[in-house]
């Protein structure tokens, strides 16, 4: 990874409403940087981390059921290039929400996923710390008593800064 020599550099934002959320995963999904990094995804239940991966994905072309993976731990999805140019998307949805037996990690080929080319995003971090890489962009959601969410934005690699700046305001 490519981290920044300073302190990360840090955004605030809020979402009024899901409308929003969707209209920020949109902005994310258009930046070629997101082809491969990290995203770490923090927040209580509930604060929208899935519903944010899941406009994520559908931005990025993904169609189906997008799930989250609680009880898999990871879901892979693959996007073809577009029109043959690209190479293919590879992106990994982790949700390490019942993540206990860091066997699971080496079971799973946890350290080839953030090794190879692709795009990860994780929902709670926090309980496979140790075995997983830091993060190029961590994104911190909190519901207000509104029911809008304040977004923390904080950029640890050079890659996580341009998709900082990519997002805008």
């Amino acid at each position: 990874m490519n981290e920044l020599a300073h302190t990360p550099i840090v955004k605030t934002l809020r979402w009024p409403d899901e409308d929003a959320t969707q209209a920020f995963a949109a902005r994310l999904a258009a930046h070629p940087a997101l082809r491969n990094v990290f995203i770490e995804l923090r927040g209580d239940l509930g604060a929208g981390k899935t519903t944010l991966v899941r406009h994520l994905l559908r931005a990025l072309g993904v169609t189906g059921r997008v799930k989250s993976p609680t009880y898999a731990v990871v879901e892979p999805y693959e996007l073809p290039g577009a029109q043959g140019r690209d190479e293919p998307l590879n992106i990994w949805h982790f949700d390490f929400y019942r993540f206990q037996d860091p066997r699971e990690s080496d079971d799973a080929g946890f350290r080839d996923i953030f090794a190879s080319p692709g795009l990860k995003l994780a929902e709670w971090p926090d309980k496979a710390a140790g075995f997983i890489p830091p993060a190029d962009l961590v994104i911190q959601l909190e519901v207000l008593q509104d029911e809008s969410r304040q977004v923390r934005l904080r950029a640890q690699t050079h890659s996580g800064r341009d998709l900082l700046q990519a997002v805008g305001p």
